[in-house]
């Protein structure tokens, strides 16, 4: 087994309202101002070892793409640690730092947001090498239309602005970008929510040819389970800011035990089943600010029992390989189905 590139440990990020000029001045005559929390993520603890790809999936909110920006450093955590190469992020030097940095890229979701729009594609895929000094001015160009060929898009695209492309070949460049800096790590945001199906197919395929030729290991966020099937060798699931479940690919689409996982396999698309009638899960996610005690999932779970209201369930072994946060699994004579 490969050594993890990336290790989460304990990680909270809370999001707090900062208060306002009257709720400052109450609190100097004694007053006590209470400004909501935003839980985003709660206790998470994740390794993702060497070459490997993990699906991180999830509702809209559930804290996801918060835990990706802070593994790619973008946003600090309220508690816990993250380490790249066994080293804890917050404590590295300089140089070591630097290594991070370069060493951690992130994709994002939206490909024309995440470009300037004033830049020509040259100059987007060339800024990090000038940053950085990794290569002289004069190699620069030739790294550039290296880039654009590797991601499948003629180097004639280089004099390019971001408005004068697709949206799939915007997505290329993010990729392109990310990759300019030999990067051993990619938090990839959604990479393929906002492009269409047949676009989405050739990206994936993409990532995955990349991985291949550099050995890069991925941590690819989506909402999407039919996505996250098709590139992922192990799947984590996550509901209010905590992994309910966390296995190799195959055993989470065949022996889910979550509850919160078998309606979200559930509502899975499938040409298969020819008569079929849709359950959606019951309520909405509740609201980060106010989550629910004991378990999250239990307002919305079929099989809640009393202790589910009361006590935080924590990830345990179901089988080899494949852990669970959930009550059921300790019932007498109860599991879920």
């Amino acid at each position: 087994m490969s050594n993890p590139v990336i290790q989460i440990q304990g990680l909270h990020k809370r999001f707090g309202q900062r208060p306002d000029l009257a709720q400052r001045l109450l609190s100097l005559t004694g007053y006590k101002v209470d400004n909501p929390t935003v839980h985003a993520v709660n206790g998470v603890d994740i390794d993702v070892r060497k070459g490997e790809v993990l699906g991180l999936v999830g509702e809209s909110g559930c804290g996801k793409s918060t835990l990706g920006r802070m593994v790619a450093g973008l946003i600090k955590p309220s508690e816990g640690r993250v380490l790249f190469n066994g080293q804890d992020v917050s404590d590295l030097g300089r140089r070591q730092r630097l290594e991070y940095i370069l060493g951690v890229q992130m994709v994002f979701q939206d490909p024309q947001a995440s470009l300037n729009p004033k830049q020509r594609l040259h100059q987007i895929l060339s800024e990090p090498l000038k940053v950085h000094k990794l290569a002289p001015r004069n190699e620069q160009a030739g790294r550039v239309d290296k880039a654009l060929l590797e991601v499948g898009l003629d180097a004639e695209y280089r004099s390019r602005l971001p408005h004068q492309i697709s949206g799939g070949q915007r997505q290329r460049i993010g990729i392109a970008r990310a990759l300019m800096v030999n990067p051993q790590f990619l938090v990839c945001d959604e990479p393929v929510a906002a492009l269409d199906v047949s676009i989405q197919a050739q990206v994936i395929n993409l990532f995955m040819d990349l991985r291949d030729r550099h050995g890069l290991t991925y941590l690819f966020i989506s909402h999407d389970l039919g996505v996250v099937r098709h590139i992922s060798d192990r799947v984590a699931i996550m509901y209010l800011g905590r992994i309910v479940e966390i296995a190799n690919t195959e055993d989470i689409y065949a022996r889910a035990v979550h509850p919160y996982t078998q309606a979200l396999l559930a509502e899975m698309p499938d040409v298969k089943r020819k008569r079929r009638t849709f359950v959606p899960i019951k309520g909405e996610i509740p609201s980060p600010l106010d989550p629910p005690s004991g378990c999250t999932f239990h307002p919305r779970c079929p099989h809640a029992m009393d202790i589910c209201r009361t006590k935080v369930p924590v990830l345990k072994e179901a089988a080899p390989g494949h852990q669970a946060a959930c009550h059921l699994m300790d019932a007498p004579g109860v599991r879920p189905a």
